[in-house]
């Protein structure tokens, strides 16, 4: 499945409740769900950190859908096999 394959499935089950909650109540759940995937990293039990990132993941999706962003296009856009800094794969920057 493609990113934009997976955007759109999580615009078909849930594009009307996420759009009724607005931008700020939408990424709100975003955030909130990046800090249950923090809280599964630590834990270090994998079957839960898989589960936090998927729900990471469609909330970005979710947050995506209503702001009428394509996460594909803005990837690839930005990311499209070179670091978008350096311009070097891989990357070259120092830190």
């Amino acid at each position: 499945m493609h990113i934009h394959e997976f955007q759109e499935m999580m615009r078909r089950l849930y594009f009307h409740r996420d759009s009724e909650r607005g931008v700020k109540g939408t990424f709100d759940w975003l955030v909130d769900e990046v800090e249950e995937l923090r809280e599964a990293l630590e834990k270090g039990e994998k079957t839960e950190t898989e589960r936090e990132f998927a729900d990471v993941i469609a909330w970005l999706a979710s947050l995506a859908n209503i702001t009428d962003i394509d996460l594909e296009k803005a990837a690839l856009d930005k990311y499209l096999g070179k670091c978008p800094k350096c311009l070097h794969a891989p990357c070259r920057c120092t830190f």
